[in-house]
């Protein structure tokens, strides 16, 4: 029996879907709990060794505007689809660390949270681990729509940007953004070139489905259509779409229309151009276009595309701009930067920043290495485990994956190993971002220092996770036996009795009835 189908919209351009606006509707109805529950992935894009990838890549191009002599007007680094805000946190964290001790007067930077969700962006507002940012003036947050957006509109300082404002180069982060935006799709095969249209279908009444719900029951039908050249009004547009006919033997090819325009909207926002970083899964050569099928949607809860960076490398040598691409082949998400500004080859430390960070050893480089440890994390030694955690530059949700393992081998510790962990867990958590996820990764904190006899400074992560989640019975039993060991009678007392009142069933405090007082 067939199961039944609903049409959701007829055939039109696979860039005109309406399943572009259902992805747009989940963020604003799902907003940070898209990522505080863990739906869509983000991790791989989002982490201390991306942020300071990126903070490498920004101070090279800050310092090439100091070469220039142009350190008066600001710099804004505008990140498209900030989603949680954990990379802007994790960016403006190494760019203080990098900037602090500089000899050299830099521009100066302010880095703007962008996104479509108005929730969000009143909770990077009050969010207090971004406020001495915000105090500072490096950091701003504002609406931006990559379909619609010509402005900027920054909240925090009441700021317009508008065309031609900006006397410096923009710089753009886009991760995890391109491939969440409309796109083209086409059909190259023996020099013929097909545009693909799109229905959208379901297998449930769409009426009974909210949009998280429809999007996990939806079904995409492709349909070739002959194109007749030249398909866009555009000439650089044109010019990219006949090399691909050219040149590609047999495949379905993204075009990025919208990210293309999203690209030139923000161009006309500054005297000097743009300078894009972005990271996602998709292709940056030619060879890895070819054979790709009909393409099926990545369901996440929203969905997802791959991205064909292979065609925003084009657009930027087409405008006379630099490219800098991964010069080997990328296993898990490239990292791409274009610069689309005048006299683009000038950028010397830039581009030496991109060599050193990206292609010597890179964030797809160590995607490779966490899936490593992963597969091999029951022989790992405690060494190796803070090897690996300072390799992702103290990257919380890594250091999260690795802490069962960690409890493993810290039973049997030197003194040195000791120090070293402390050590360890404490840039860990300067480079946490709190983005109200169920883990309480200050009480994690808190109870290895605890083991590790650390009892005051545990005293301070339990103080944290307090005030994350409140009292929790757990929290305050352990702030009980941190006062024990350190000798602080009273304030034993005082926090065993509190706990006692507000937990009674909490059977552990009976225990520390027993602890000897002498």
């Amino acid at each position: 029996m067939e199961s039944p189908s609903f049409e959701l919209e007829p055939i039109c351009l696979f860039s005109e879907s309406a399943v572009w606006q259902l992805n747009q509707d989940y963020y604003k109805e799902a907003g940070l709990s898209a990522w505080q529950n863990n739906v869509v992935p983000h991790q791989m894009t989002s982490n201390s060794k991306v942020g300071k990838t990126y903070a490498e890549i920004i101070l090279g191009l800050l310092r090439d505007l100091s070469f220039k002599n142009e350190t008066t007007e600001t710099v804004y680094i505008l990140e498209l689809g900030a989603g949680h805000g954990r990379l802007a946190f994790h960016i403006l964290k190494h760019l203080e660390y990098l900037t602090a001790n500089l000899n050299i007067k830099l521009p100066p930077y302010c880095y703007v949270i962008s996104d479509i969700v108005d929730k969000s962006l009143s909770f990077f507002l009050k969010h207090p681990q971004l406020q001495t940012f915000f105090d500072q003036g490096k950091v701003d947050v504002c609406y931006f729509d990559a379909t619609e957006s010509k402005t900027l509109d920054l909240l925090h300082s009441k700021r317009k940007i508008k065309t031609q404002d900006l006397e410096q180069p923009l710089v753009l982060v886009a991760n995890y953004f391109f491939d969440s935006i409309p796109t083209d799709l086409f059909y190259v095969k023996n020099k013929n070139i097909s545009s693909c249209l799109s229905a959208l279908h379901s297998d449930v009444d769409p009426d009974k489905l909210s949009e998280e719900e429809l999007i996990d029951h939806m079904k995409i039908k492709f349909f070739k259509e002959k194109a007749e050249m030249p398909f866009y009004e555009k000439p650089i547009y044109n010019e990219i779409l006949e090399d691909y006919k050219n040149q590609i033997n047999d495949s379905h090819i993204f075009f990025p229309k919208a990210g293309f325009q999203c690209l030139t909207n923000l161009q006309n926002l500054s005297k000097q151009g743009v300078m894009l970083l972005s990271m996602d899964k998709g292709f940056h050569r030619l060879e890895e276009l070819e054979n790709k099928e009909a393409p099926e949607l990545i369901l996440h809860g929203s969905f997802s595309i791959w991205v064909n960076y292979h065609a925003f490398d084009l657009f930027c040598q087409k405008q006379n701009g630099k490219s800098l691409v991964p010069s080997s082949a990328s296993f898990y998400s490239p990292v791409l930067c274009l610069l689309l500004m005048p006299d683009a080859n000038d950028y010397k430390e830039t581009a030496a920043s991109y060599e050193n960070h990206v292609n010597c050893f890179g964030p797809d480089d160590f995607n490779g290495i966490k899936r490593l440890t992963y597969n091999t994390i029951s022989r790992l030694n405690l060494k190796e485990l803070l090897a690996l955690v300072k390799l992702s530059h103290y990257d919380s949700t890594f250091t999260s994956k690795v802490l069962p393992r960690l409890k493993q081998v810290m039973v049997q510790i030197s003194i040195v190993e000791r120090t070293r962990l402390m050590e360890t867990l404490t840039k860990v958590w300067e480079m946490y971002f709190n983005i109200n996820e169920p883990l309480d990764f200050a009480y994690e904190i808190g109870g290895l220092l605890y083991d590790l006899g650390y009892y005051q400074k545990a005293l301070i992560y339990f103080a944290h996770s307090n005030l994350q989640f409140g009292d929790t019975a757990d929290v305050i039993y352990n702030q009980a036996l941190c006062h024990y060991q350190l000798n602080e009678d009273v304030k034993f007392k005082k926090v065993k009795a509190a706990g006692k009142l507000a937990f009674p069933e909490y059977a552990r405090f009976a225990e520390l009835d027993g602890l000897d007082m002498s």
